[in-house]
């Protein structure tokens, strides 16, 4: 079947207006044009079109959605297959928050008690889903799934004492790291202390705790600049000092 560009936007829910777009910047072209000059669009499109309103429920910008499906490599099916596990666990977590909701309710009606531990359950999934979508990939290349799930377990599981230190340790960290970048000292006490610090950390979140699991995770400070921006937001350079701080350490012991 074929579909203009109006009864296109009718069957999926976007504007004729959005359609326009999308050919225009070439990640979805019509089938054809007719006489009439009508963009036409056939059970390809359609298909795509599909594909592309997955990706954007997911967060995925028109950039990087055009890059995904416009690859020679690219497999509809294992896509698909992707699409169903991100969304389950979309639905996961709004089922979370719903319940949290409802205890709440219950609570303050004097229904029944909840623990502060129960009132923040949901918000945390929303964190790792937030932390998968930004470097998921990477993080899974390197260490594997079995580890990354392990390790969103352990942080899922999180009294609120724990993640009071966490939060106490980020910002101690890069007030360390930055006193220790002045002195360019990376073997020097204040880098290996900020290297214990950043230790500390991790093993809130990481299964068990190894020195070269350390120094693959600061040699990727450096090597993804999504990281190394977080690190040399205030200074260029923490990121590379860092890593060196974090190498002399692993020499030491």
């Amino acid at each position: 079947m074929e579909y203009t560009v109006q009864k296109l936007g009718l069957l999926a829910g976007v504007s004729t207006r959005t359609l326009r777009y999308y050919d225009e910047i070439g990640i979805l072209k019509p089938a054809r044009i007719n006489s009439s000059g009508y963009r036409i669009y056939g059970q390809p499109e359609v298909d795509r079109l599909q594909q592309i309103l997955f990706y954007r429920e997911l967060g995925v910008s028109l950039e990087e959605i055009k890059e995904i499906i416009s690859s020679p490599t690219f497999d509809a099916d294992q896509a698909l297959r992707e699409h169903r596990a991100k969304l389950l666990a979309k639905r996961a977590q709004l089922d979370a928050l719903i319940a949290n909701v409802e205890r709440t309710l219950a609570q303050r009606e004097g229904k029944e008690t909840m623990s502060d531990k129960q009132k923040f359950e949901g918000f945390k999934q929303e964190l790792i889903d937030e932390n998968e979508k930004q470097y998921g990939e990477e993080i899974r290349a390197k260490y594997g799934d079995e580890r990354v799930g392990r390790s969103n377990e352990k942080f899922k599981g999180m009294t609120e004492e724990e993640y009071a230190r966490v939060k106490e340790l980020e910002q101690a960290i890069h007030e360390t790291l930055a006193k220790a970048f002045a002195t360019k000292d990376p073997a020097g006490e204040l880098a290996q202390k900020a290297v214990q610090l950043h230790r500390e950390w991790l093993c809130f979140f990481w299964p068990e705790y190894s020195k070269e699991a350390h120094m693959g995770l600061a040699q990727m400070y450096v090597d993804d600049p999504r990281f190394t921006a977080y690190y040399d937001k205030d200074q260029p350079g923490v990121a590379a000092f860092l890593k060196e701080a974090v190498a002399y350490c692993a020499g030491k012991e």
